[in-house]
């Protein structure tokens, strides 16, 4: 199961959330074969910090790299065939030569592919980091992108393409609904929606409950710090019939644990359980919207 723990803004309890549930997951799932049998992936990869609660062993590293775009301007006639292709402006006719923009190129390769000249070769850029290793039992996988960097998207998938496939996958994504999210959440089986009830809270939950409409993935929502605002959220949810997987309190401990940068399950074990049920609940949701996929279409 691959379930995004996802948040329309940043500050949430996302990744409280994350590393909570994946630590529970594994020590539900064990191990196959001597191998971790659940990962932790933080594709938050603009300012990752799963690692400070789990503290993994990193077994491995590398660079991370996209392929950019080098034009030998003794063949290069100026036709201009890169860049009409290129939709992100990465390359621009200058005369009688190409000018490329790394900062802007995503990798596709597209130039490469219709100049008639063959003028362009791809050489790596690196844009970040990725890191792999294990906490507990727990498998760990994360990237960190280059400062300066704003390609978050190449790296993600990259992070991504770091999990073994058979294991359990929990994804820390990014806060807000643009591309670096939809990408973590692209192919999870279920999404939750981490908010908080505070006007702010609301509004870009909204944003990202629309976005995973279009996307079409299963999703619920967990409340953290409930009881700090109003009623709204929760009567949003009730409205839009969206199920509530779980409610953290505003508790002063929790607070405590997270700046000390400790588990909220290995500090306080009352709410272990809390995130075994959050992960039950989650498994209840799953398989009444798969058996009934009206309720999805009726969330839309």
């Amino acid at each position: 199961m691959k379930i995004a723990v996802a948040s329309g803004k940043g500050g949430t309890g996302k990744t409280t959330v994350a590393t909570n549930l994946a630590r529970v997951l594994a020590r539900q799932v064990g191990s196959r074969d001597g191998h971790p049998a659940v990962f932790l992936a933080d594709c938050d990869v603009e300012a990752p910090n799963a690692h400070i609660f789990l503290a993994p062993q990193i077994t491995e590293e590398w660079d991370a790299t996209i392929p950019v775009p080098q034009v030998d301007s003794s063949i290069c006639d100026g036709c201009g065939e890169c860049s009409e292709i290129c939709r992100f402006n990465a390359l621009a006719v200058v005369g009688s030569g190409v000018a490329v923009f790394p900062e802007l190129c995503h990798g596709c390769g597209g130039c490469q592919l219709v100049c008639p000249l063959k003028a362009i070769e791809e050489n790596p850029n690196q844009i970040g980091s990725v890191q792999r290793g294990i906490c507990d039992g727990l498998g760990f996988v994360a990237g960190c992108l280059n400062i300066g960097q704003p390609q978050a998207v190449p790296l993600i998938r990259q992070v991504k393409a770091a999990i073994p496939t058979e294991p359990d996958v929990v994804f820390d994504a990014p806060p807000g609904a643009s591309c670096p999210m939809i990408e973590v959440v692209r192919g999870v089986d279920f999404v939750i929606l981490v908010a908080e009830p505070t006007p702010f809270g609301l509004n870009d939950l909204r944003i990202a409950v629309e976005t995973m409409r279009k996307l079409a993935i299963p999703f619920g929502i967990v409340i953290n710090r409930a009881g700090l605002g109003g009623n709204q959220l929760e009567e949003y949810c009730v409205h839009e019939r969206i199920p509530i997987l779980k409610r953290i309190p505003d508790d002063r401990r929790v607070a405590e644990a997270y700046s000390r940068g400790h588990l909220i399950g290995d500090s306080l074990p009352e709410y272990r359980a809390s995130f075994i049920t959050l992960l039950q609940r989650v498994k209840e949701v799953l398989e009444q919207q798969q058996m009934n996929p009206n309720i999805v279409k009726d969330q839309q």
